[in-house]
C-alpha cells in the first residue's frame, strides 16, 4: 500500500512538472523576437542621404519636360543607360545616369525651374535639387567638383545656366568624375527628397 502511494505520488510530481515544462516552452513560442527588431530601431539612420524611390512608368502626359543635356560637350548619342544597374553590392538599384567628363566640365540646368536645395551628403557629395516650373518633377545632380558661383536655394534657373562642374564628391571613384543625375517625380506633397524615379536615358539620349 506505502508503495502504491510513494509510486502515485511520484507520478502526480511528474505529471505537475511536464506542466510546467510545456507551460514554459508555451511561452517562450508566443510572439516574434522583437530584440533584433529593437536594436535595428536604434541604429537605423534617421534620414536616408539619398531619395530611395519606386521606378516610375511614364504614359503619355506624364513625362517631364523635354530636357538639355545638363553637362556640356557631351554628345547625346554617346550616353550610357545606367538606371537599372546594381549597386552597393547588388543591394540597390542606380536610379540615375552617370555623365562621365572631365572634372570641371560645367553642368548646366536641364530645364527651366527653381534651385530647391542646395545639400551635402556622404553618398552624393555636393548636390543641387531642382524643381522645375511646374513643381512636377526634380532634377538631382551629384558629385559636383563645387557650385557655380552665388547659387543659392530659392534661385530661378533657365535652361542651360550654370549650376555647377562636373567632380568626385560623395562616394564617387576619384579617378571617375562624372554627373550623377537623377529625374523623380515629386509626391503630391512636393517634396525635394521623396517621389518616383524616371530613367532620364530616353529623355536626353539623342541618336547621331
Amino acid at each position: 500500500m506505502r508503495v502504491a502511494k510513494k509510486l502515485g505520488w511520484a507520478a502526480g510530481v511528474a505529471g505537475v512538472a511536464g506542466l510546467a515544462w510545456m507551460a514554459s516552452e508555451t511561452t517562450q513560442n508566443v510572439g516574434p523576437d522583437t530584440s533584433a527588431a529593437v536594436q535595428t530601431t536604434r541604429t537605423k539612420p534617421a534620414l536616408p542621404t539619398v531619395p530611395v524611390t519606386p521606378r516610375m512608368l511614364l504614359t503619355p502626359g506624364e513625362g517631364p519636360r523635354p530636357l538639355t543635356m545638363p553637362v556640356e560637350g557631351i554628345d547625346p548619342s554617346t550616353i550610357h543607360d545606367s538606371f537599372d544597374e546594381m549597386r552597393g553590392g547588388d543591394t540597390r538599384r542606380h536610379d540615375a545616369l552617370d555623365i562621365l567628363a572631365p572634372r570641371g566640365t560645367n553642368v548646366v540646368a536641364t530645364d527651366d525651374g527653381t534651385v530647391k536645395k542646395l545639400f551635402t551628403s556622404v553618398a552624393g557629395g555636393l548636390t543641387v535639387y531642382q524643381c522645375d516650373p511646374d513643381q512636377r518633377y526634380c532634377y538631382y545632380y551629384a558629385h559636383l567638383d563645387a557650385y557655380a558661383m552665388g547659387l543659392h536655394e530659392g534661385q530661378i534657373l533657365k535652361r542651360g545656366d550654370l549650376i555647377g562642374y562636373v567632380g568626385t564628391t560623395g562616394n564617387a571613384p576619384k579617378d571617375t568624375p562624372h554627373l550623377h543625375f537623377a529625374v523623380i517625380r515629386l509626391d503630391p506633397d512636393r517634396r525635394w527628397w521623396t517621389g518616383m524615379a524616371t530613367d532620364p536615358y530616353p529623355l536626353l539620349y539623342r541618336p547621331r
